[in-house]
């Protein structure tokens, strides 16, 4: 697996990551403890040292699995995790970043992920009553502390990094990012790269639909996220469907899969990037991995590029309650 640095910091990850939050949320049931240990061992095997996941998981019981599964690994792996929400009763309930809560959320972490420090910490999303500079003074103390090596931050506004930045050096931002959501580069990515700072893609499969294996007809679990995304509506998928058969067109050429054209797409954006894309399945798991291994020239890059933008992609990557909560 070829290794990559997030942006000038020193923190340095397997090219695809892993996202561990569909084994346990948002995405239908959560699969079976021994199920998740399984997938998570299968991509150290493969070369996977980068694996993501987040308190609000579960919530809580992500981070658990993903500690537990890690443990006997723990030195040749980075696990990051995220602050940010409130939960109550075992459920997401608003934001706080208040400053004595991340230190309680960092706490709490360590113990469920079995480690002595949290390799990257992100702010989970933006909070409007707390200051940047107070978030990031909290994480320096960490950072001081022994108990956090980075600071990150997810789904920022390029003001917000700033601030950030200024107080403590920003090491990552997470934030989705595809063939289908390009919104970053306009001005996301540039500020990045000015700051030297690192970008981890979710979603960078597009939530599972630039695999070519969501159609319009697709029935999704009732736990299912993508059951309230505008973008996974049957009339939106049968429009976007345009998108998947130029993807699957080049991957024919290829001789490779649709997902892999996906990934090795976004590896090829930038040598700073590193996607993190998501599955419960081993064979999945193999073929995202099998992504660094997709050369795309130049010239496939622009046919690709100038294709896509011919695509109206149909429909928000949000319902409109949670649209609120991004690019503060």
């Amino acid at each position: 697996m070829q290794k990559r640095k997030l942006g000038k910091s020193n923190l340095e990850v397997s090219a695809i990551g892993l996202g561990c939050m569909g084994l346990s949320f948002g995405l239908g049931p959560a699969v079976d403890k021994q199920t998740g240990i399984t997938l998570i061992r299968a991509a150290v095997e493969r070369g996977v040292t980068f694996f993501d996941t987040a308190e609000v998981y579960g919530p809580f019981t992500n981070e658990e699995l993903v500690g537990e599964a890690l443990a006997p690994f723990r030195e040749q792996v980075v696990i990051a995790t995220k602050f940010g929400f409130k939960i109550e009763n075992g459920k997401q309930a608003g934001i706080d970043s208040r400053p004595e809560h991340i230190k309680e959320v960092a706490e709490a972490s360590l113990k469920r992920l079995k480690t002595d420090r949290i390799d990257l910490f992100y702010q989970h999303r933006v909070d409007p009553n707390v200051p940047i500079e107070d978030v990031a003074g909290a994480v320096k103390e960490l950072i001081q502390q022994g108990k956090v090596k980075h600071f990150g931050l997810s789904e920022a506004g390029a003001q917000t990094i700033r601030r950030a930045h200024a107080v403590q050096p920003v090491t990552a931002l997470q934030s989705e990012y595809s063939l289908w959501w390009r919104e970053p580069e306009a001005e996301i990515l540039p500020t990045l790269e000015e700051l030297g700072i690192g970008f981890v893609p979710f979603s960078p499969l597009g939530k599972g639909f630039l695999t070519g294996k969501i159609t319009a007809d697709t029935q999704f679990d009732k736990n299912d996220f993508r059951n309230i995304v505008p973008r996974f509506t049957p009339e939106a998928r049968k429009v976007n469907q345009a998108v998947v058969d130029l993807i699957s067109k080049v991957a024919e050429q290829k001789k490779a899969t649709p997902a892999q054209i996906a990934l090795a797409w976004v590896l090829a954006q930038k040598p700073w990037m590193a996607p993190i894309p998501g599955t419960t399945k081993v064979h999945r798991l193999e073929e995202n991995v099998g992504a660094v291994e997709v050369e795309l020239t130049p010239e496939d890059l622009r046919q690709i590029d100038s294709a896509v933008a011919r695509i109206p992609v149909q429909g928000e990557r949000y319902p409109e309650n949670l649209q609120k909560l991004i690019n503060r």
